[in-house]
């Protein structure tokens, strides 16, 4: 595939001239099959992760259409957490999932860092999403190392995650952290299936953030899963979030339909089984066929890429 040059993030208005535009430059790819990587040595999962933020906000109808048709092109793993939305996101997608559950690849998790309040947030999130288990259950948002601490404490988060996998209420370990340390010490702490962390060009130029643990989850054969891979910088102020149409997202989003293709094929290229990109559900489409033609950037398009985040400020930037 032929790609044009690497051009910088403008963060134009999700306007619906701009996204006629998009729509014609990705006609095709919304037929072609998702690609999928092993998770482990049994499991294979879509390149890309559907994350159920997309969901919020739309009517259950729209949402059901939205999963139905995210499973019939490929997409076999969603992710969500019951701190999405104050629970709106569980809400939405277990009705839409219902249908489809046997076929797919669910992961959820719990904020909650003792075994006692886990234990009520899995139990709500298994109730809410309609199912009796969770492929993957994951500790979220480990930040801090306090985190660390209270989770394998007597009593912490950790006696319930290994219980739940004893009943068969999970079936898979995992974590999410957006600090480096902190998950590559988890990575010490215990034999996890995978982990969910931030692989974004931004950081890895301009902060180095993200090399490390990816190499080592990679050696203890931890399964890498991609956050931010679509993270453009921090808002500069919550009026211009508001002002941009992307609520849902926490950051700048890159929708410029080149630099979606270069940040998004970065974060596959660096040996990762999947990607979830922002809960934008204009920025997810985008993503998701872009991730149908999915081919890995040579070393030239890596460096050019790296190179054109020159003064751009990482989502996470180096420790002090």
């Amino acid at each position: 595939m032929k790609r044009r040059p690497f051009v910088k993030a403008s963060l134009p208005l999700a306007t619906a001239g701009y996204w006629s535009q998009v729509e014609s430059a990705l006609a095709g790819s919304e037929n072609r099959p998702i690609p999928r990587r092993p998770y482990n040595d049994e499991i294979d999962l879509s390149i890309i992760g559907f994350g159920a933020i997309v969901l919020m906000g739309q009517p259950q109808e729209d949402a059901n259409a939205e999963v139905a048709r995210a499973i019939g092109r490929g997409v076999n793993y969603f992710d969500v957490a019951p701190s999405y939305g104050k629970g709106e996101a569980e809400r939405k997608l277990g009705p839409a999932l219902k249908p489809w559950r046997d076929d797919v690849f669910l992961a959820c998790k719990t904020g909650r860092r003792d075994a006692v309040g886990a234990r009520e947030e899995l139990e709500n999130s298994l109730k809410t999403l309609q199912t009796d288990h969770f492929d993957l259950y994951q500790l979220h948002n480990m930040h801090k190392p306090d985190d660390i601490e209270k989770a394998f404490a007597p009593g912490g988060v950790m006696e319930l995650l290994v219980k739940a996998r004893e009943e068969g209420k999970v079936r898979h370990l995992g974590f999410s952290a957006h600090d480096e340390d902190v998950a590559l010490e988890l990575l010490d702490r215990f034999e996890w299936d995978s982990v969910l962390f931030p692989v974004n060009y931004v950081c890895f130029a301009n902060s180095g953030f993200g090399p490390r643990l990816l190499a080592k989850a990679k050696e203890k054969k931890v399964a890498r899963l991609a956050l931010k891979a679509l993270a453009n910088t921090p808002w500069d102020s919550k009026e211009q979030k508001k002002a941009s149409g992307y609520d849902k997202c926490w950051y700048r989003p890159i929708d410029d339909l080149e630099m979606v293709r270069s940040a998004f094929y970065f974060a596959l290229s660096e040996d990762v089984t999947s990607a979830i990109p922002p809960g934008a559900e204009q920025v997810y489409r985008m993503a998701e066929n872009i991730a149908a033609d999915f081919n890995p950037l040579s070393a030239e398009e890596r460096t050019t890429l790296l190179a054109s985040a020159a003064g751009l400020s990482p989502l996470f930037p180096r420790p002090a």
